[in-house]
């Protein structure tokens, strides 16, 4: 495999966790196969760091203690996909600067790029409307001098071509707007409302690391990771009743958040009585979350196939969670996105030792080209992941 294989590879696999150039989550990954000199030793790290630290390796060992965070483990990729993600780890260069001249993202780069072209449109615009008056100008003349009389001027707003030339224009720009518009219509990427509760996953999944199975059960078992329970949240809470001891929390538009107080507003929806420590079920109701990711009614997604069959990181989908206090939606959820995932995700697929899921074993036609070299590894695509059927009812 080479570097391009690889970069598709870190976008899906370790993007939300760490960067070539700057530490993340993790460690920043330019130079790992330097500080890490022994091939096997990085690829049993990938695929199952638990078993690395516990043989207790000295690099590795003050990697985890600086970190404090467990590395994601995939045993299902491969040598030849672990060495060619540090390939292009490897081979990329850093982004320039901002600065005169310089882009910071590929949004900025894209919107450069659209102004540049409706420019030169504009200039070739101006010049065609110039050589139209040069040639009506010349005509004219020549008109004077073999004596034919000149035809009465004709007003700008009657001239049939500047008309229909107006019209193109004006139906191309609208074309244009209603197909963005409608690609865009449902799409919220960024969306980040305001909830009734201050929800700091920031606080509990990143500093307390909070596994996420423990709020969000079902999210390995059921199409739905489902909001989690007042009671779920009361299993600490009942206990822990005021914020004093972690960071200031501040809400997207700078203003302060009381911790303390965010706490009283979780009693207030259960009807807990913290001087008493008792319940008054009458004074609680429900909490009105707002929904974040949205999709629409005729796509079929299932949280159990992607994170226990697919073996997806929530951070795939949902981007750095444990670093946000505020949720936002972080990935598009658009089609284009779904099957460009499917497209370079690898699927579990059992080796020759049968490890891997079972379930794949029925694919015989896959198992031969792994065998004869055809294939190096089975994307979801290959198991029909791209095909209409598959998300749309």
């Amino acid at each position: 495999m080479f570097a391009q294989d690889g970069k598709a590879l870190f976008q899906t696999n370790c993007a939300s966790c760490h960067s070539p150039f700057k530490q993340i989550i993790g460690p920043a990954l330019k130079g790992a196969v330097d500080r890490i000199p022994d091939k096997n030793l990085l690829h049993d790290w990938v695929r199952n760091n638990t078993k690395v630290l516990a043989s207790g390796n000295p690099y590795f060992t003050g990697l985890y203690n600086q970190f404090k965070v467990p590395m994601n483990t995939f045993p299902s990729m491969t040598n030849g996909e672990i060495d060619a993600i540090f390939k292009y780890v490897e081979a990329a260069q850093p982004p320039p600067p901002p600065g005169p001249g310089n882009t910071v993202d590929n949004k900025e780069q894209e919107s450069d790029n659209t102004l540049l072209y409706g420019i030169l449109t504009l200039i070739l615009a101006i010049i065609m409307f110039v050589l139209l008056q040069v040639n009506s100008s010349l005509k004219k003349l020549s008109d004077d001098k073999e004596g034919i009389p000149a035809a009465e001027p004709v007003p700008f707003y009657r001239n049939k071509a500047y008309i229909a030339m107006l019209i193109l224009v004006v139906f191309v720009a609208g074309g244009y707007l209603v197909v963005e518009g409608a690609i865009g219509l449902g799409r919220q990427q960024g969306y980040q409302p305001e909830q009734p509760i201050f929800y700091s996953h920031k606080v509990h999944a990143g500093i307390n690391q909070i596994s996420c199975l423990y709020c969000h059960s079902n999210a390995m078992d059921s199409r739905h990771a489902t909001v989690p329970p007042l009671n779920v949240c009361m299993n600490c809470h009942a206990a822990i009743n005021d914020y004093t001891k972690g960071p200031q929390l501040y809400r997207e538009d700078g203003s302060k958040v009381d911790g303390t107080a965010e706490i009283q507003k979780l009693y207030s929806y259960t009807g807990f009585d913290p001087k008493t420590n008792s319940y008054n079920l009458a004074n609680a109701k429900p909490v009105q979350w707002t929904k974040i990711h949205n999709l629409p009614d005729h796509v079929f997604f299932s949280h159990a196939q992607h994170t226990k069959a697919g073996q997806v990181q929530c951070q795939t989908c949902h981007g750095p969670i444990q670093e946000m206090d505020e949720v936002r939606q972080f990935a598009p959820l658009s089609m284009g996105w779904c099957i460009n995932c499917h497209r370079t995700t690898k699927v579990n697929f059992p080796d020759s030792s049968g490890n891997g899921n079972k379930f794949y074993s029925i694919y015989e036609r896959f198992h031969k080209d792994l065998k004869n070299g055809t294939m190096d590894s089975v994307t979801v695509e290959n198991i029909g992941g791209t095909e209409c059927q598959k998300c749309h009812y």
